[in-house]
C-alpha cells in the first residue's frame, strides 16, 4: 500500500518490513524488557513477535494500540483524498487533532484508547521494568505527546516515528520524560518525516 494511507486497514508486512523488524528485534532485545504489548493489526503483531522470540516473552495484544481509523479515507493517496473531499481535507490540515478524517477517529480519541492500553499493559510491568509498545506511527505520537502533558495543538512538534523505529520515554519525578525519539537506524543518521 505505498503512499496510501493504511489506518486500521489489517496490512501484513512485506519482506522489508520483515527484515527491519528483525534488526528493531535484535536492538531492543538489549533492553531486556519485562513485558511487550501490541496492537492487534498483523503488521504490529509481527514486529512484535520478532522480538519475542528473542526474549522469550509472550506478547499481550490490546486493539487499544491500532492505529488511528480513518473511515473513507483509508487505502487512499493523499490526492486522491484532496481531490474526493477538498473541504475536509483542508478543515484536517488545519487542526489535526480535532478534526475527523474520513468520518473516523479524531486524534483526541486515539489517545485516549492508546494511552489506556499502554497504562493497562504497566500494570503487568515489575518495579524498574521495561514494557515494549508495538503500535503505529500516528498512534505513537499522541500517545507520547499524551503522556508528556504536552498541549494538544503542539502534539506535532514531534515528528513521526519511522518504521521500526522506537521513542523512550522514563518516569521522572514529574511525571514522564523523553529519553529518545525516532531511534533506531543508528549508527546511520535518523530522519523524520519533516527533512
Amino acid at each position: 500500500m505505498a503512499g496510501r494511507l493504511q489506518g486500521q486497514t489489517d496490512v501484513p508486512l512485506d519482506a522489508v518490513g520483515r527484515e527491519q523488524a528483525q534488526t528493531m528485534a535484535r536492538l531492543l532485545a538489549a533492553l531486556q524488557p519485562s513485558a511487550i504489548v501490541s496492537s492487534d493489526l498483523s503488521r504490529a503483531v509481527e514486529t512484535a513477535q520478532a522480538l519475542a522470540d528473542i526474549v522469550k516473552l509472550d506478547v499481550t495484544l490490546d486493539e487499544g494500540l491500532r492505529e488511528t481509523f480513518v473511515g473513507t479515507w483509508q487505502g487512499l493517496t493523499d490526492d486522491e483524498i484532496r481531490d474526493r473531499f477538498p473541504e475536509e481535507y483542508a478543515a484536517w490540515r488545519k487542526d489535526h487533532y480535532h478534526q475527523r478524517r474520513g468520518g473516523g477517529e479524531v486524534e483526541a480519541e486515539v489517545a485516549d484508547r492508546a494511552v489506556a492500553a499502554i497504562e493497562r499493559a504497566l500494570k503487568a510491568v515489575p518495579d524498574r521494568g521495561t514494557l515494549v509498545v508495538v503500535t503505529h506511527g500516528g498512534t505513537a505520537r499522541v500517545s507520547i505527546a499524551r503522556l508528556l502533558a504536552l498541549p494538544e495543538q503542539s502534539t506535532g512538534v514531534l515528528g513521526g516515528l519511522s518504521n521500526c523505529c522506537w521513542s523512550v520515554l522514563g518516569e521522572g519525578h514529574r511525571g514522564w520524560r523523553l529519553l529518545e525519539h525516532n531511534a533506531g537506524s543508528l549508527p546511520e543518521p535518523v530522519f523524520g518525516d519533516d527533512r
